[in-house]
């Protein structure tokens, strides 16, 4: 009876290399048609938290008036500077005594505020002070002295 002194063979389960490269190709696939869909709700939900960070200063910055009487120079006079959602200081101007070229501007060129400007670069850190510009486009603007608060080319 050699037969019984020989072990016995065991199947081994195993993946085979296409099993193993088709896998991979379906999880490329579903990350592929993923990754946009979520890059598009981190950008709203930072763009939504820019808005609201900007109503904060906002209403810090009316609550630094009446302690005051007048707006600060800069949002550090005030301890008030903070970064938006992207890493970038949130852009301030008040209006008195702002130079030509400083003041955001609409498409008709007229200065967005009276009072002071309050803004966000946005996603891409760039901004000019025309809306129209490319580089203003995805700015979050504080606009008509607080009528408006949102993206730029929503303005």
């Amino acid at each position: 009876m050699p037969s019984q002194n020989r072990p016995r063979s065991h199947t081994q389960a195993a993946f085979t290399l296409i099993e193993l490269l088709m896998t991979m190709a379906l999880l490329a696939l579903v990350t592929s048609i993923a990754y946009p869909s979520y890059a598009s709700q981190v950008n709203k939900s930072r763009t939504a938290q820019a808005i609201a960070e900007i109503v904060q200063l906002e209403m810090d910055l009316e609550r630094y008036i009446t302690q005051n009487g007048a707006l600060p120079g800069t949002l550090e006079a005030a301890s008030m500077q903070r970064l938006d959602p992207w890493g970038n200081a949130y852009g301030y101007l008040p209006m008195e005594g702002a130079q030509v070229g400083q003041v955001r501007k609409d498409k008709s060129l007229h200065p967005l505020n009276t009072d002071y400007d309050l803004y966000s670069k946005g996603p891409d850190g760039k901004s000019v002070s025309p809306l129209t510009a490319k580089s203003s486009r995805d700015d979050i603007v504080r606009a008509n002295n607080g009528a408006f608060v949102g993206v730029a080319a929503d303005y």
